[in-house]
This record gives structure tokens, sequence and C-alpha cells, in this order.
């Protein structure tokens, strides 16, 4: 495994969802607000980063490192459907894409209603990019890394003991 074990690569993925954690709160202290998508994606990097900590704290444990995978996996697959939004490519959220469904049917109070409800910050506008990748593009890319890594973690034990 190159000298690195299966702890150290978790304990890697996990701090890199700690790492996109504090980017995103250093987004949004410096104004970029983020829209429900953008939150939604922060919950399995938080778990993610917690594993790594358990990891990294106990020791490695396959189940664990799996249950890293399973959370970077999430964050990656909904990373990529923001992205998605955000390019166009499918509908997002109703309530989060600018979208009110009835509208030609509303009363002026019930339009009225649905905007004081709906969010600031929309999901399918880009806030920030990065050589033409959004922040939601850029978690993609990041957490499907991750993804990799907390893979390499949960394979590499085998190959240490040489049952791959």
């Amino acid at each position: 495994m190159n000298g690195f074990s299966s702890k150290h690569i978790a304990v890697t993925a996990g701090a890199g969802s700690a790492a996109l954690l504090v980017a995103a709160l250093t987004f949004q202290s410096l104004g970029y607000a983020p829209c429900e998508l953008c939150i939604l994606q922060r919950w399995p990097h938080l778990v993610a980063a917690i594993i790594g900590g358990l990891i990294w704290f106990f020791g490695w444990k396959r189940w664990l490192a799996a249950l890293g995978l399973i959370a970077a996996l999430c964050a990656t697959g909904l990373a990529i459907y923001h992205a998605g939004v955000e390019l166009k490519l499918w509908l997002g959220p109703q309530h989060c894409s600018g979208g009110v469904s009835g509208l030609a049917t509303m009363s002026t109070q019930d339009l009225m209603a649905a905007l004081e409800k709906a969010p600031v910050v929309r999901c399918d506008e880009v806030a920030w990019s990065l050589f033409g990748i959004s922040m939601a593009g850029w978690n993609a890319i990041l957490s499907a890394g991750l993804s990799a890594l907390w893979l390499a973690s949960v394979r590499g034990r085998r190959r240490e003991a040489g049952l791959a």
C-alpha cells in the first residue's frame, strides 16, 4: 500500500471532509450565503469527518471505514445533483430553484405567502466558480476523490493481510 496504512488513509479522508467543511464555512463568512442544497451537502462531510476522528482515536475498523465511504458517496451524490441543478441539467427542489407551482391559480395572498417562505439564495444559481466550475462542482470532484480514499481504506486491510 505504498507505506500508507488503512488507518492513515481513512484519517486523511476524514480530514479532507473536515477541510471541505472549513472551506464552506469560510466562504459563508466571506458573504457567500449557502442555499438549501449547499447546507444539505455539509452533513455527509460532517459524518465522514467524525468517522475519520473516531478511526484516528480508536483505531481502524472496517465497518467504520465503510460508513465513511457511504458518507463520502452521499456527499458526492448530493454535490453532483446540485451541480446538475446549477447547470440546468435537471430541476432542483421547487422551493429553492425559483419555481412556484400553481402560479396561475394562486391568489395574491397565497403568492405573497409563498414568496415569504421562499429562500433568499437560489439553488440553481452559481454564486462562485473557479475555472468555470462552481462550488458544487468542486465539491463533487473533491468528494469523489475522498470516496476513492475511503474505498482504498476499506480495501486496504485485505491487501495488507494478503486476502485480496
